[in-house]
């Protein structure tokens, strides 16, 4: 009786570990999801047999050339270095990545170089599967060994962003031929790091190993884009043509796109005599960006009879943060009193009415125009826990930061006195006329570098109020390579910068507004800014599960950012504004992100 007790307790026994082992393999394959696209939240929209994206037209003209125009000059044809300056176009169209943004939805990869993307279920690890018919443009293949390369690489020699990003993978395996795998740290997964290495630029291995990757010099670049170089004239002009041997070129991610033969890009030195050249049929496309221009400068022969067309283009993105950037490392504007009293004195309505004739809109939040905003927002429970230990004012937590009122007559008095009293607490007076701190006697004076004549332009009219309450800013125009140079070392006290918002902000949060990054030379936190509410932000960004917790942390950081007075926020267009020749057309959809020039075409006829 005992012994077949035993015999059936063994048999259970048995019969268990096997469902229990099945079961455990069963959620192995169920948490290692394969599939042809990944979305930062969510599903992709697009089915794994999709025919094309969704802005694309397939009946599209193949041929002719688009020049466009670039502000500035360029000296290196390496994009991935923090020295020299490369031209426009040669990350987009000369090499592309394991995967490629859909541009009408937030943020989802499609696969590119890899045909599949197997993700686990936390994102701890990503396993690119690659395309075997995916080639360089010297016709060798791209390898597993290229993608390992290409991490290896930028992760030690790169730019501060892909040293940041790539730190974060633990390890690199090869599964089998074809493969590989990304494993990152498991103790704090980052949901964006799959997709952050899916858009890892990929580079052959058999080109640029050893000192060849840090070379700055004119030489021929080599990827696996559909377009080469055909020509370069250093600093002034370079020609890219579609590259008839092109491995993907019939793949449903490219039906539709990179319809035209040759892209060139003029550069100018200022925008000016760029659109100059665009009236005189130099130039194909103009994206303006100056609205009295936009109203009243297209009375010309060719915009007046038709063969020049203006377009206005509305996209859902968020209006992105321009402004007058403090440097924070100037001891002069560590205080954050003293840096909410100098943008208290910029009176955006004077300028709106008499220099862009009330076009513009007042930026008051980086993520403007979207959910992601704490505009007109009062901070929820959630949002107060990544906020705890940050002093913000009651009507901050309330409504987010409200841009100060100015005065269209230009005298702005209430705002000056404001500034005035905010400044004297801080330890200034105003002697003679001059503004200076009465403990150590120096006047408060500063230089705001700048390298477009647009810039000069609004940078001596901020500095002119500056004046009024006995501030003094030095207006320092200089060319695009001393501006570039001067930016990476941080070596400056004010600049006009444009910091662009997606809607999937992630990880590059971190370089441009983390702690880490403010003493990284080449990042794009130029105010300097430490701290840890901050980093928590965009921590809680990175890692939301869900949308809501999502927009919870893009709030934050929002308000964080705005209050904080590291920026004197400017303003941004309601629309993309494009003009073209008649010969240029486009499909009648415009993706999320506004128009997507290469899925244009050029039209002979017209």
């Amino acid at each position: 009786m005992l012994s077949k007790f035993l015999k059936t307790l063994t048999h259970g026994l048995v019969t268990a570990n096997i469902i229990y082992g099945v079961s455990m393999l069963c959620a192995q394959i169920a948490v290692a999801q394969t599939a042809h696209g990944i979305s930062m939240h969510g599903e992709p929209s697009l089915p794994a047999d999709y025919k094309k994206f969704s802005f694309a037209d397939s009946r599209t003209v193949i041929g002719g050339k688009l020049t466009r125009a670039e502000i500035g000059s360029f000296d290196s044809l390496n994009p991935f270095l923090v020295r020299g300056t490369a031209p426009e176009g040669l990350r987009d169209f000369v090499f592309e990545s394991l995967m490629v943004r859909h541009n009408d939805e937030p943020f989802t990869l499609y696969g590119l170089l890899a045909e599949s993307v197997e993700t686990a279920e936390d994102r701890s690890a990503v396993t690119f599967t690659l395309r075997k018919e995916a080639r360089f443009s010297d016709g060798m293949p791209v390898r597993a060994e290229d993608v390992i390369f290409s991490y290896e690489t930028l992760k030690e020699r790169g730019r501060p962003n892909h040293r940041y990003y790539y730190g974060q993978v633990t390890s690199v395996e090869r599964p089998s031929p074809g493969k590989v795998k990304f494993v990152f740290n498991t103790e704090n997964p980052d949901r964006e790091l799959p997709l952050i290495i899916g858009l890892m630029p990929i580079l052959p291995e058999h080109v640029y190993k050893g000192a060849a990757f840090d070379d700055v010099s004119m030489k021929r670049p080599v990827g696996s884009g559909p377009y080469i170089i055909e020509t370069i004239e250093p600093g002034r002009r370079i020609t890219y043509r579609r590259h008839k041997n092109y491995w993907g070129i019939s793949l449903p991610f490219n039906n539709g796109r990179h319809n035209i033969d040759r892209l060139e890009y003029e550069y100018f030195r200022d925008d000016n005599s760029a659109f100059e050249a665009f009236k005189a049929g130099l130039i194909d496309l103009w994206r303006e960006t100056d609205p009295k221009r936009w109203q009243t400068g297209y009375n010309f022969p060719a915009a007046r009879d038709g063969r020049i067309i203006k377009k206005e283009i509305k996209t859902g993105i968020p209006s992105g943060l321009r402004g007058f950037v403090f440097n924070t490392r100037n001891k002069s504007f560590k205080n954050t009193e003293v840096r909410h009293a100098l943008s208290l004195v910029f009176n955006f309505d004077w300028i709106n009415k008499s220099l862009f004739s009330g076009a513009y809109q007042r930026t008051e939040s980086y993520f403007q125009n979207s959910d992601l905003s704490a505009q007109r927002q009062p901070a929820s429970p959630s949002e107060m826990k990544i906020l705890r230990g940050a002093r913000l004012p009651r009507d901050i937590l309330q409504n987010g930061y409200v841009a100060p009122s100015g005065d269209e007559k230009g005298q702005n008095r209430q705002a000056r006195q404001a500034a005035i009293d905010l400044l004297k607490k801080s330890g200034y007076a105003v002697v003679n006329g001059r503004l200076v701190h009465k403990r150590s006697g120096d006047a408060l004076t500063f230089e705001i570098l700048v390298q477009t004549r647009e810039d000069e332009r609004l940078a001596l009219t901020y500095g002119r109020m500056l004046s009024s309450i006995g501030v003094t800013a030095k207006v320092r125009y200089v060319d695009a390579t001393q501006y570039q140079n001067r930016l990476q070392s941080f070596d400056f006290d004010m600049i006009i910068y444009n910091w662009y918002a997606s809607l999937s902000p992630g990880n590059e949060q971190a370089f441009y507004w983390g702690s880490k990054a403010a003493d990284q030379n080449g990042s794009r936190n130029y105010p300097g800014i430490k701290n840890k509410q901050v980093d928590r932000a965009i921590d809680a960004l990175t890692q939301a599960r869900n949308r809501e917790d999502f927009t919870t942390a893009a709030r934050a950081l929002d308000r964080l950012i705005m209050s904080g007075h590291y920026v004197v926020p400017l303003y941004h267009l309601p629309h993309q504004w494009i003009a073209s020749w008649s010969q240029v057309e486009h499909s009648w959809k415009h993706a999320l992100y506004g128009a997507q020039i290469d899925s244009w075409w050029i039209n002979p006829q017209n």
